[in-house]
């Protein structure tokens, strides 16, 4: 899996607020919630996940999200080829349950079974790297030679574009890294019962996902951390 590497010393004051709205955008899909205009009173991390927390509703209950999507998990895997349950643990690979041969078209039917929209695919790190050189180069040929630039520009976006939907490369690799992902970015839909919460859980998810999406350490995500 690529992983972002840790902005050591970098606040969220320092982050794009671009990036915040992607996170944000991302918060209200798992959480079932929608942000209004009461976003404009946070200044800090620490109001955001008060903010978070009072609109998530459900009864509270000390149950586990990612134990729950891992059992989903292994019962969708059951549902697309035969696999002794008893055998399939959080450190199980991915690469042994989806086969690079029909990757795409298992992974598509998993996602199905699930409900979600995994997003667990990439394209080869080094192609996507030469299509934004590529995209890059054009850019600079755009101010000698227009037509030549913006056929390069517009090739590589079409390449990208290609990439991305035909990739077969793993981001994750264990079957724990799975239940993780979705337990963070689909809460809601990975509870057994949609109508319960755990709100101890709550704020570890949000945290979980700034570090992830954004490289951050856990010293950059305390309650007084200021937004920009």
């Amino acid at each position: 899996m690529d992983e972002l590497p840790l902005h050591s010393g970098i606040g969220l004051e320092n982050i794009d607020p671009l990036d915040i709205d992607m996170i944000l955008e991302k918060v209200e899909i798992s959480f079932h919630i929608e942000f209004g205009t009461e976003l404009k009173q946070v200044r800090t991390f620490g109001d955001l996940c008060d903010l978070i927390a009072n609109k998530v509703e459900g009864r509270n209950t000390n149950d586990c999200t990612t134990q729950q999507a891992f059992y989903k998990i292994r019962q969708a895997i059951r549902e697309i080829q035969p696999y002794d349950k008893d055998t399939l643990k959080t450190n199980t690979s991915l690469e042994e349950l989806f086969p690079r041969t029909q990757r795409r078209q298992q992974i598509k039917k998993f996602d199905s079974i699930l409900g979600i929209k995994t997003q667990i695919l990439q394209t080869k790190g080094w192609l996507l790297l030469l299509l934004l050189s590529v995209f890059l180069a054009s850019f600079v040929v755009l101010f000698f030679s227009w037509k030549i630039g913006f056929g390069g520009m517009v090739l590589s976006v079409i390449g990208i574009n290609i990439a991305s939907k035909l990739g077969k490369e793993l981001k994750l690799k264990t079957v724990g890294q799975l239940a993780e992902k979705i337990s963070r970015e689909h809460y809601n839909k990975v509870r057994r019962n949609a109508t319960t919460i755990n709100r101890a859980e709550i704020i570890q998810k949000v945290k979980e996902l700034f570090k992830e999406d954004l490289g951050l350490e856990d010293n950059a995500l305390t309650r007084d951390a200021r937004f920009s």
